[in-house]
Formats: C-alpha cells, sequence, structure tokens
C-alpha cells in the first residue's frame, strides 16, 4: 500500500506542477494540448487512488478478511 500511495502522490505531484505550468506560463498551444489530455486525467486518478487508498477504521477489517467479489 505504501508503494501505492507513493506513486499517486508523485503522479499527483508532477501533473500538478504541469498544470500550474501551462496555466501561468502561457507556453504553445500543443503543450496546453497535451497538458489537457494528459495531465488532467493523470491528476484526477491519482486523487482518486489516494482517496481510496485508506480505508475506513470500520472497513479496515473487512477489506483484510474478506476478498471483493463484486456486487
Amino acid at each position: 500500500m505504501n508503494r501505492l500511495r507513493t506513486g499517486s502522490l508523485t503522479a499527483l505531484i508532477i501533473s500538478a506542477m504541469g498544470i500550474l505550468y501551462a496555466l501561468i506560463m502561457d507556453p504553445a498551444a500543443w503543450v496546453v494540448y497535451g497538458v489537457a489530455i494528459f495531465l488532467i486525467p493523470v491528476f484526477i486518478l491519482s486523487v482518486g487512488i489516494l482517496s481510496m487508498a485508506e480505508p475506513e477504521e470500520d472497513e479496515a477489517d473487512e477489506r483484510v478478511n474478506e476478498p471483493f467479489i463484486g456486487y
């Protein structure tokens, strides 16, 4: 779990820096398109992974003891 958290946090930081660069520095249009196509979804994905990585206290035992079998 620590490796997942580290990777997601790294992706979050890199994508946030890229988005801020595109907003502040006003680069060429193709760079802004690249940020919009690649870095914004990476930012959203990494936020989702970080929020799902830590279980709530009452869910912690259920996640460890019972595998996910679907709905």
